[in-house]
């Protein structure tokens, strides 16, 4: 589920459609969770769509550890990626702001996180753009992704969480033990799957949402 304080927008016929904040969210705001409504669809039963399914499949859906493809049932699924994003997957099982997002801001992710299986060219408007989006980008920056969320976890209880409600005790253990004990962080490395299988879309294409 994505944050309540967000609204889909049109931005062009290039990107399409993204998320936008329609409030301020600080640094540390939870801005997706997912939730029992989300479709999980397992490799055997993605093989047995046909290639315009799995097209539409792959265009709306993150890869999950275990490489089951994950579809939100609302608007979360039309989330950008950006290579200078404001909000990052953690290993906890949720989105967290790693800056303060403005209202009227794209709310923008890392689609490194998402166990790409093929690369993907990027058309970034910052100095940071990697111009492309590749399956090796897990093990290059991984690091760098958990010092960022190690800065923005500490502030998740000192702001307000709407979202809060959806994390099990599992997870909200998990996220305090490492407020107790920065040594107990649960690194974004445990969402990456261990084994993948490579799909290649016909002239249609795969169009991931980019920017």
């Amino acid at each position: 589920m994505i944050h309540p304080h967000t609204q889909l927008q049109y931005i062009d016929d290039h990107k399409g459609y993204g998320v936008f904040a329609t409030r301020f969210l600080p640094k540390g705001t939870i801005t997706y969770v997912k939730d029992s409504l989300e479709m999980e669809i397992s490799p055997n039963t993605y093989r047995n769509h046909n290639p315009e399914m799995q097209a539409a499949i792959e265009k709306y859906s993150y890869i999950d550890e275990r490489g089951y493809r994950i579809v939100s049932w609302d608007f979360a699924k039309y989330v950008n990626h950006c290579c200078n994003c404001n909000t990052m997957s953690t290993g906890y099982g949720f989105e967290i702001a790693i800056r303060d997002i403005q209202p009227g801001e794209e709310i923008t992710d890392e689609y490194g996180l998402f166990n790409l299986t093929q690369p993907m060219d990027l058309q970034c408007a910052h100095d940071c753009c990697r111009r492309q989006l590749r399956p090796e980008d897990f093990e290059q920056y991984y690091k760098d992704w958990d010092l960022k969320l190690r800065d923005a976890l500490p502030q998740i209880w000192k702001v307000d969480q709407p979202l809060a409600a959806l994390l099990d005790d599992g997870t909200k253990i998990g996220v305090d033990a490492f407020l107790n004990n920065p040594e107990a962080y649960r690194s974004v490395y445990q969402l990456k799957a261990q084994s993948l299988e490579t799909y290649t879309p016909g002239d249609n294409g795969i169009q991931l949402h980019l920017t």
